[in-house]
């Protein structure tokens, strides 16, 4: 009869042992103190509950569970800040504990395994990123030089609408193209989007839906992001597209930096001529702490085209559709337009700030359509306490700006169009003020934020200095469709179709 082995006396102490440490564990799970919010189903959580305009559905919780609420996404713990109070816990007074990034999908397939500067992890390289971005990239004296392209594609913007005046076009295909000839030229140095036969990489269109796609599938809510084990079937088939994009923005980019490569090589203390060869220097330089890889220039490069194509157009578009509905509104601007700049010229960035009504109508664009309406969600790097509530550690953080643009507490009639209510206040989207959140706040604010304020006011002035608006055929404001589409931008659903008819002279265009 054979001897029983060592462990089999072990095995009821093992189990024992096992039974008590999962005693504990549940005894400490049931003491959390843990915001108030509905009760999880099995296996999914509360993802029933969200419907396709995330940000509005978990707006509707919060007004029944308060300013910070609990939800469950599959195996994930989240917890949502829907009040100036409580995003100001998150962002400010927590910040340092919320500045990881959940691991998704899209920023594994698309942004080249986290290696840009939304979705990297904290740590190292993300500090790394951040710091390139304020001194190397977006600082005041770098975004002054490159004025003179923001002033040429503004120019060559409003003669593109003064040769359509008269008919029928979609707003935001021009907004669009403005924003990414702007940005392309700050970053690649040229148009790359405007080339032709064998040399065109790509075709504006092509590359605008691209970046579409881009922003919807960094938004979306995949099921394989909250429920890990059912990731390989890819049940949305968000992956599949994710990929096929992937390979899509890598041949562009790879071209892009081949060029910028072989205009460098043999060139004795280059220069510098856009932010591209800024990049690349960088990733020779061996003082970096962490080495900038081929991938992660490719990966910067992508998240400035992307930012700075987006946020300025679909910004400017919902601007638009909100005057069109109000123009009374609409006739004000014009006339501070008029007394300010008069009518013998366009608006220049210089001007902005003798154009406080122009500016309040850009915030109140921002309040009521903020791009990204629940920010880029974050994740507790250890247990903290919020509002007197236990968030543990791994924990989701969803700041909902959507929400705190809606409070009744903070805006008088929060659904309506208002900018008077900016008129005389110091409230501004630095990421000081947190009513009012468009690029965020703290470490992960969205550092090219400078350039696109710069683009949407600038833009936004000019469109309503040069041309009067309307809705085509027999359309009124009451037909004007406002709904949205959601992502990591919240454009609208329906594309703002309009008429320009110019009001300034015509040598303004020549």
């Amino acid at each position: 009869m054979a001897t029983p082995s060592w462990f089999s006396y072990l095995t009821p102490w093992l189990a024992t042992l096992a039974l008590i440490l999962l005693s504990l564990r549940l005894c400490r799970r049931r003491k959390l103190n843990l915001p108030p919010g509905p009760k999880p189903w099995p296996i999914i959580g509360n993802l029933n509950l969200v419907g396709s305009l995330p940000h509005q559905s978990i707006h509707a919780l919060s007004r029944k569970y308060g300013p910070i609420m609990q939800l469950k996404f599959g195996s994930f713990p989240v917890v949502v800040a829907s009040s100036v109070e409580m995003a100001k816990a998150v962002l400010k007074t927590n910040d340092v504990i919320f500045t990881d990034r959940p691991k998704t999908a899209a920023g594994k397939y698309t942004t080249y395994n986290y290696s840009d500067i939304t979705w990297s992890p904290y740590g190292p390289y993300w500090r790394q990123a951040r710091k390139i971005c304020l001194t190397e990239l977006f600082n005041a004296k770098h975004l002054e030089s490159y004025q003179y392209i923001r002033r040429e594609e503004m120019n060559l913007f409003l003669k593109r609408l003064y040769v359509s005046s008269g008919t029928q076009i979609v707003l935001k295909d021009h907004l669009s193209s403005l924003s990414l000839n702007v940005i392309s030229r700050m970053v690649f140095g040229k148009k790359y989007t405007e080339g032709s036969g064998e040399n065109e990489i790509v075709t504006p269109n092509e590359f605008k839906e691209m970046l579409d796609e881009l922003f919807l599938l960094n938004g979306v809510l995949d099921i394989g992001d909250s429920i890990p084990w059912l990731s390989f079937l890819d049940l949305q088939g968000y992956i599949k597209r994710m990929k096929a994009l992937s390979k899509k923005f890598d041949r562009f980019l790879e071209h892009v930096l081949d060029e910028h490569n072989a205009r460098r090589e043999g060139a004795e203390d280059y220069v510098a001529k856009d932010m591209v060869d800024v990049l690349l220097q960088l990733s020779e330089d061996p003082n970096l702490e962490v080495k900038l890889e081929r991938h992660g220039v490719k990966a910067f490069t992508q998240d400035m085209i992307a930012g700075g194509t987006e946020s300025s157009a679909v910004t400017v578009e919902w601007a638009i559709s909100e005057l069109l509905k109000k123009p009374e509104i609409l006739a004000k601007a014009t006339e501070e337009l008029d007394m300010v700049i008069g009518r013998e010229r366009w608006v220049e960035e210089k001007d902005v700030v003798s154009l406080p009504y122009i500016d309040s109508i850009a915030k109140e664009t921002m309040r009521l359509h903020p791009v990204a309406p629940m920010l880029v969600p974050r994740v507790a790097r250890q247990d903290c306490e919020i509002a007197g509530y236990d968030i543990p550690k791994g924990t989701r953080a969803f700041v909902n700006v959507w929400t705190i643009g809606r409070d009744p507490s903070l805006w008088g009639n929060p659904n309506e169009f208002w900018p008077d209510r900016f008129m005389g206040k110091s409230i501004d989207v630095k990421g000081h003020d947190f009513e009012l959140l468009p690029f965020g706040a703290g470490r992960r604010m969205c550092p090219g934020y400078p350039l696109g304020i710069k683009v949407i006011q600038a833009s936004l002035a000019n469109v309503l200095h040069g041309f009067t608006w309307k809705l085509p055929n027999n359309t009124t404001k009451e037909d004007l469709n406002m709904e949205e589409i959601f992502g990591l931008s919240t454009p609208k659903k329906y594309p703002l179709e309009v008429i320009a008819e110019p009001r300034l002279p015509l040598h303004m265009y020549s």
